[in-house]
Protein backbone atom coordinates (compact mmCIF):
# COMPACT_ATOMS: atom_id res chain seq x y z
CA UNK A 1 0.00 0.00 0.00
CA UNK A 2 1.90 3.14 -1.30
CA UNK A 3 -0.32 5.83 0.41
CA UNK A 4 -0.33 7.27 3.49
CA UNK A 5 -2.95 6.32 6.27
CA UNK A 6 -5.20 8.89 6.80
CA UNK A 7 -6.11 9.31 10.45
CA UNK A 8 -8.30 11.53 12.33
CA UNK A 9 -8.20 12.15 16.08
CA UNK A 10 -11.02 12.43 18.33
CA UNK A 11 -10.61 14.05 21.84
CA UNK A 12 -8.00 16.35 22.34
CA UNK A 13 -7.22 17.10 26.08
CA UNK A 14 -4.02 16.24 28.08
CA UNK A 15 -3.34 12.89 26.35
CA UNK A 16 -4.87 13.46 22.61
CA UNK A 17 -3.04 16.45 22.58
CA UNK A 18 -0.34 14.59 22.50
CA UNK A 19 -1.38 11.97 19.93
CA UNK A 20 -2.48 14.78 17.36
CA UNK A 21 0.64 16.42 17.74
CA UNK A 22 2.88 13.00 17.11
CA UNK A 23 0.46 11.78 14.25
CA UNK A 24 1.78 15.62 12.69
CA UNK A 25 5.20 15.79 13.57
CA UNK A 26 6.77 12.10 13.98
CA UNK A 27 4.71 8.92 13.05
CA UNK A 28 5.70 8.14 9.95
CA UNK A 29 3.20 7.50 6.98
CA UNK A 30 0.61 8.90 7.95
CA UNK A 31 -1.40 11.76 7.05
CA UNK A 32 -3.39 13.62 10.01
CA UNK A 33 -6.69 14.44 8.46
CA UNK A 34 -7.46 16.70 11.63
CA UNK A 35 -9.17 16.54 15.19
CA UNK A 36 -12.01 16.64 17.16
CA UNK A 37 -13.17 17.68 20.28
CA UNK A 38 -16.84 18.51 22.07
CA UNK A 39 -14.62 21.54 23.62
CA UNK A 40 -14.39 23.94 20.20
CA UNK A 41 -11.74 25.90 22.53
CA UNK A 42 -9.96 23.36 23.41
CA UNK A 43 -9.92 21.66 19.51
CA UNK A 44 -9.15 25.29 18.28
CA UNK A 45 -6.20 26.23 20.33
CA UNK A 46 -4.04 22.31 19.22
CA UNK A 47 -5.67 23.27 15.93
CA UNK A 48 -3.61 26.53 16.43
CA UNK A 49 -0.49 25.23 18.10
CA UNK A 50 0.27 22.72 15.40
CA UNK A 51 -1.73 23.36 12.23
CA UNK A 52 -4.09 20.93 12.18
CA UNK A 53 -7.67 21.23 10.40
CA UNK A 54 -10.37 21.39 13.47
CA UNK A 55 -13.81 19.51 12.71
CA UNK A 56 -17.49 20.95 13.96
CA UNK A 57 -18.62 17.13 13.90
CA UNK A 58 -16.78 14.33 15.05
CA UNK A 59 -19.13 12.25 11.62
CA UNK A 60 -17.02 14.66 9.02
CA UNK A 61 -13.62 13.80 10.33
CA UNK A 62 -14.54 10.19 10.59
CA UNK A 63 -15.57 9.69 6.69
CA UNK A 64 -12.42 11.40 5.85
CA UNK A 65 -10.27 8.60 7.71
CA UNK A 66 -9.35 5.04 7.44
CA UNK A 67 -8.47 5.35 11.23
CA UNK A 68 -9.59 7.17 14.62
CA UNK A 69 -7.57 7.63 17.64
CA UNK A 70 -10.07 8.04 20.12
CA UNK A 71 -8.58 9.47 23.57
CA UNK A 72 -11.75 11.24 25.32
CA UNK A 73 -13.01 9.77 28.92
CA UNK A 74 -13.22 6.55 30.08
CA UNK A 75 -16.85 6.33 30.52
CA UNK A 76 -17.45 7.62 26.67
CA UNK A 77 -15.47 5.16 25.26
CA UNK A 78 -17.99 2.80 24.45
CA UNK A 79 -20.22 5.53 22.94
CA UNK A 80 -17.50 6.66 20.64
CA UNK A 81 -16.17 3.93 19.54
CA UNK A 82 -19.00 2.02 18.57
CA UNK A 83 -20.17 4.16 15.45
CA UNK A 84 -16.77 4.22 14.86
CA UNK A 85 -16.10 0.72 14.17
CA UNK A 86 -19.83 0.30 12.29
CA UNK A 87 -18.67 2.61 10.03
CA UNK A 88 -15.65 0.10 9.14
CA UNK A 89 -13.17 2.44 10.43
CA UNK A 90 -9.79 1.04 12.75
CA UNK A 91 -9.63 2.58 15.80
CA UNK A 92 -6.93 3.09 18.68
CA UNK A 93 -8.43 3.80 22.06
CA UNK A 94 -6.96 4.90 25.27
CA UNK A 95 -7.29 2.55 28.16
CA UNK A 96 -8.85 1.13 29.50
CA UNK A 97 -10.68 -0.06 26.51
CA UNK A 98 -14.22 0.73 28.16
CA UNK A 99 -15.58 1.52 31.68
CA UNK A 100 -17.97 -2.04 31.97
CA UNK A 101 -16.65 -5.29 30.69
CA UNK A 102 -20.31 -5.60 29.07
CA UNK A 103 -19.18 -2.54 26.69
CA UNK A 104 -15.48 -3.65 25.89
CA UNK A 105 -17.38 -7.21 24.91
CA UNK A 106 -19.28 -5.11 22.74
CA UNK A 107 -16.12 -3.26 21.13
CA UNK A 108 -14.30 -6.42 20.46
CA UNK A 109 -17.10 -8.19 19.07
CA UNK A 110 -18.33 -4.97 16.47
CA UNK A 111 -14.47 -4.69 15.67
CA UNK A 112 -14.30 -8.42 14.89
CA UNK A 113 -17.37 -8.70 12.88
CA UNK A 114 -16.25 -5.15 10.42
CA UNK A 115 -12.83 -6.38 10.21
CA UNK A 116 -11.47 -3.24 12.25
CA UNK A 117 -8.43 -3.51 14.01
CA UNK A 118 -8.79 -1.96 17.52
CA UNK A 119 -6.22 -1.72 19.66
CA UNK A 120 -5.87 -0.14 23.06
CA UNK A 121 -3.52 2.80 24.72
CA UNK A 122 -1.54 0.35 26.92
CA UNK A 123 0.93 2.12 25.84
CA UNK A 124 3.50 0.96 28.87
CA UNK A 125 4.16 -2.31 26.57
CA UNK A 126 6.39 0.25 24.52
CA UNK A 127 8.28 1.09 27.37
CA UNK A 128 11.86 -0.06 26.98
CA UNK A 129 11.94 -1.45 30.59
CA UNK A 130 8.71 -3.45 29.51
CA UNK A 131 10.58 -4.71 26.66
CA UNK A 132 13.38 -5.77 28.94
CA UNK A 133 11.23 -7.62 31.50
CA UNK A 134 9.69 -9.69 28.77
CA UNK A 135 12.53 -11.03 27.61
CA UNK A 136 12.93 -12.45 31.69
CA UNK A 137 9.01 -13.58 31.52
CA UNK A 138 9.55 -16.96 32.14
CA UNK A 139 9.85 -18.62 35.82
CA UNK A 140 8.33 -15.34 37.10
CA UNK A 141 7.31 -16.07 40.98
CA UNK A 142 6.32 -12.54 42.20
CA UNK A 143 6.00 -9.24 40.63
CA UNK A 144 5.68 -6.33 42.94
CA UNK A 145 4.65 -2.51 41.41
CA UNK A 146 4.32 0.91 42.77
CA UNK A 147 2.36 3.49 40.32
CA UNK A 148 2.12 6.57 42.49
CA UNK A 149 0.76 9.84 40.98
CA UNK A 150 -0.19 13.58 41.73
CA UNK A 151 -3.89 14.26 41.75
CA UNK A 152 -4.68 15.74 38.06
CA UNK A 153 -5.65 18.86 37.95
CA UNK A 154 -9.18 20.59 37.55
CA UNK A 155 -11.11 20.74 34.39
CA UNK A 156 -13.50 23.15 34.20
CA UNK A 157 -17.00 21.45 34.16
CA UNK A 158 -15.66 17.90 33.99
CA UNK A 159 -13.86 15.18 36.26
CA UNK A 160 -10.68 15.61 36.34
CA UNK A 161 -8.91 13.51 33.82
CA UNK A 162 -9.27 9.57 34.84
CA UNK A 163 -11.09 10.30 38.43
CA UNK A 164 -14.49 8.86 36.64
CA UNK A 165 -13.31 5.82 37.54
CA UNK A 166 -11.52 4.33 40.20
CA UNK A 167 -7.61 4.07 40.29
CA UNK A 168 -7.74 0.71 39.37
CA UNK A 169 -9.17 1.16 35.96
CA UNK A 170 -7.10 4.97 35.88
CA UNK A 171 -3.45 3.87 36.58
CA UNK A 172 -3.22 0.00 38.07
CA UNK A 173 -4.86 -1.01 34.55
CA UNK A 174 -1.56 -0.52 33.18
CA UNK A 175 0.57 -2.59 35.34
CA UNK A 176 -1.84 -5.30 35.06
CA UNK A 177 -1.32 -5.67 31.66
CA UNK A 178 2.32 -5.75 31.95
CA UNK A 179 1.50 -8.72 34.97
CA UNK A 180 -0.69 -10.59 32.63
CA UNK A 181 2.28 -10.72 29.99
CA UNK A 182 4.53 -11.66 32.39
CA UNK A 183 2.67 -14.48 34.40
CA UNK A 184 0.75 -16.74 31.63
CA UNK A 185 -1.72 -17.97 34.51
CA UNK A 186 -5.41 -17.39 35.54
CA UNK A 187 -6.07 -15.42 39.04
CA UNK A 188 -6.94 -17.93 41.35
CA UNK A 189 -7.75 -14.99 44.46
CA UNK A 190 -7.65 -11.61 44.93
CA UNK A 191 -7.42 -9.50 48.01
CA UNK A 192 -7.92 -5.81 47.42
CA UNK A 193 -8.36 -2.43 49.82
CA UNK A 194 -8.91 0.93 48.54
CA UNK A 195 -10.61 3.95 49.16
CA UNK A 196 -11.03 7.30 47.41
CA UNK A 197 -9.41 10.25 49.43
CA UNK A 198 -10.48 13.58 46.95
CA UNK A 199 -12.37 11.77 44.78
CA UNK A 200 -15.85 9.73 45.10
CA UNK A 201 -13.90 6.85 43.31
CA UNK A 202 -11.20 4.69 44.71
CA UNK A 203 -7.83 7.03 44.87
CA UNK A 204 -5.60 4.95 46.20
CA UNK A 205 -5.18 0.80 46.37
CA UNK A 206 -3.86 -1.77 47.20
CA UNK A 207 -4.25 -5.54 46.00
CA UNK A 208 -2.45 -8.97 46.20
CA UNK A 209 -3.01 -11.39 43.31
CA UNK A 210 -2.56 -14.89 43.36
CA UNK A 211 -1.89 -16.94 40.51
CA UNK A 212 -3.17 -20.72 39.70
CA UNK A 213 0.25 -21.57 38.87
CA UNK A 214 1.50 -20.39 42.21
CA UNK A 215 2.79 -16.77 40.67
CA UNK A 216 2.03 -13.78 42.98
CA UNK A 217 1.46 -9.78 42.23
CA UNK A 218 1.68 -7.04 45.07
CA UNK A 219 0.24 -4.36 43.09
CA UNK A 220 -0.11 -0.14 45.06
CA UNK A 221 -1.79 2.53 42.27
CA UNK A 222 -2.19 5.88 44.11
CA UNK A 223 -3.46 9.19 42.44
CA UNK A 224 -2.53 11.41 45.70
CA UNK A 225 0.79 11.04 46.24
CA UNK A 226 3.22 14.06 46.34
CA UNK A 227 6.08 12.63 44.50
CA UNK A 228 5.55 10.10 41.30
CA UNK A 229 7.04 6.52 41.34
CA UNK A 230 6.92 4.30 38.34
CA UNK A 231 8.89 1.06 39.66
CA UNK A 232 8.02 -2.50 38.56
CA UNK A 233 10.21 -5.28 40.50
CA UNK A 234 10.20 -8.42 38.92
CA UNK A 235 11.41 -11.82 41.41
CA UNK A 236 12.57 -15.39 39.78
CA UNK A 237 13.74 -18.26 40.78
CA UNK A 238 16.91 -17.43 40.35
CA UNK A 239 17.00 -13.33 39.42
CA UNK A 240 15.62 -10.28 40.43
CA UNK A 241 14.96 -7.96 38.05
CA UNK A 242 14.69 -3.76 39.32
CA UNK A 243 13.29 -1.76 36.78
CA UNK A 244 12.21 2.18 37.17
CA UNK A 245 10.26 2.65 33.94
CA UNK A 246 9.74 5.94 34.62
CA UNK A 247 13.88 6.82 33.90
CA UNK A 248 14.61 3.88 32.19
CA UNK A 249 16.58 2.38 34.13
CA UNK A 250 17.29 -0.63 36.85
CA UNK A 251 19.40 -3.95 37.64
CA UNK A 252 19.45 -6.94 37.42
CA UNK A 253 20.94 -9.36 40.25
CA UNK A 254 21.65 -13.13 38.98
CA UNK A 255 22.51 -15.68 40.93
CA UNK A 256 25.59 -18.01 39.54
CA UNK A 257 28.13 -20.25 40.69
CA UNK A 258 29.92 -17.50 43.50
CA UNK A 259 27.16 -15.63 44.53
CA UNK A 260 25.50 -13.23 42.71
CA UNK A 261 26.47 -11.07 39.81
CA UNK A 262 24.66 -7.84 39.53
CA UNK A 263 24.42 -5.44 36.23
CA UNK A 264 23.03 -2.00 36.00
CA UNK A 265 20.66 -1.77 32.93
CA UNK A 266 20.73 1.64 31.48
CA UNK A 267 18.05 2.01 28.77
CA UNK A 268 17.43 4.03 25.95
CA UNK A 269 14.81 6.34 26.28
CA UNK A 270 12.49 6.81 23.39
CA UNK A 271 8.87 8.02 23.04
CA UNK A 272 6.89 4.81 24.01
CA UNK A 273 3.60 6.67 23.13
CA UNK A 274 4.87 7.36 19.06
CA UNK A 275 5.95 3.35 18.82
CA UNK A 276 2.73 2.99 19.68
CA UNK A 277 0.68 4.90 17.05
CA UNK A 278 3.28 3.21 14.96
CA UNK A 279 2.49 -0.03 15.77
CA UNK A 280 -1.61 1.17 14.83
CA UNK A 281 -0.78 2.56 11.65
CA UNK A 282 1.14 -0.07 10.36
CA UNK A 283 -1.41 -2.67 11.88
CA UNK A 284 -3.79 -0.35 9.80
CA UNK A 285 -1.85 -0.59 6.85
CA UNK A 286 -1.38 -4.29 6.59
CA UNK A 287 -5.09 -4.71 6.87
CA UNK A 288 -5.73 -1.92 4.42
CA UNK A 289 -3.37 -3.74 1.98
CA UNK A 290 -4.29 -7.37 2.42
CA UNK A 291 -8.05 -7.32 3.78
CA UNK A 292 -6.55 -9.77 6.47
CA UNK A 293 -7.36 -8.46 10.04
CA UNK A 294 -3.54 -7.59 11.80
CA UNK A 295 -3.54 -6.35 15.12
CA UNK A 296 -2.01 -4.42 17.20
CA UNK A 297 0.17 -5.26 19.81
CA UNK A 298 -2.26 -4.44 22.25
CA UNK A 299 -5.67 -5.74 20.66
CA UNK A 300 -9.05 -5.18 22.07
CA UNK A 301 -8.73 -8.60 23.53
CA UNK A 302 -5.87 -7.41 25.22
CA UNK A 303 -7.41 -4.90 26.72
CA UNK A 304 -10.47 -6.68 27.71
CA UNK A 305 -8.86 -8.97 29.81
CA UNK A 306 -6.99 -6.06 31.94
CA UNK A 307 -10.22 -4.96 31.97
CA UNK A 308 -11.99 -7.66 33.23
CA UNK A 309 -9.31 -8.02 36.36
CA UNK A 310 -9.73 -4.65 37.17
CA UNK A 311 -13.48 -4.47 37.52
CA UNK A 312 -13.14 -7.75 39.59
CA UNK A 313 -10.53 -6.15 42.06
CA UNK A 314 -12.78 -2.94 42.03
CA UNK A 315 -15.80 -5.33 43.08
CA UNK A 316 -13.25 -7.22 45.58
CA UNK A 317 -12.44 -3.65 47.38
CA UNK A 318 -16.30 -3.39 47.50
CA UNK A 319 -16.88 -6.46 49.10
CA UNK A 320 -14.34 -5.64 51.40
CA UNK A 321 -15.52 -2.53 52.53
CA UNK A 322 -19.10 -3.70 52.97
CA UNK A 323 -18.11 -6.36 55.25
CA UNK A 324 -16.53 -3.97 57.33
CA UNK A 325 -19.19 -1.43 57.17
CA UNK A 326 -16.79 1.45 55.63
CA UNK A 327 -18.36 4.17 54.47
CA UNK A 328 -17.23 7.28 52.22
CA UNK A 329 -19.06 10.30 51.45
CA UNK A 330 -19.90 10.47 47.68
CA UNK A 331 -18.06 13.82 46.99
CA UNK A 332 -15.11 14.73 45.79
CA UNK A 333 -12.62 17.66 46.17
CA UNK A 334 -14.04 19.61 43.25
CA UNK A 335 -17.63 20.10 45.62
CA UNK A 336 -15.50 21.24 48.45
CA UNK A 337 -13.67 23.99 45.86
CA UNK A 338 -16.76 24.93 44.94
CA UNK A 339 -18.34 25.54 48.02
CA UNK A 340 -15.86 27.18 49.53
Amino acid sequence: MDRKIKVGVIGVGALGRHHARLYKQVVPNVELVGIFDVSKETAQKVGEEFDIKVYDRWEDLAAECDALNVAVPANYHASSVLPLLKMGKHVLVEKPIAASVEEAVEMVETARANNCVLGVGHVERFNPAMTFLEKYADETRFVEVHRLAKYPPPRPGMHRRGTEVSVVLDLMIHDLDLILTMINSEVERIDAVGIPVLSSTEDIVNVRLKFKNGSCANVTASRVSEEPQRRFRVFQEDTYISMDYGNHSGMVLKRNRIGLARKDVNLDAHNALALELEDFANAVRKTLATGQLSDTKVPGEAGLKALRLAVDIVNEIHTYNDHYGFKFAPCSVDDFEKNK
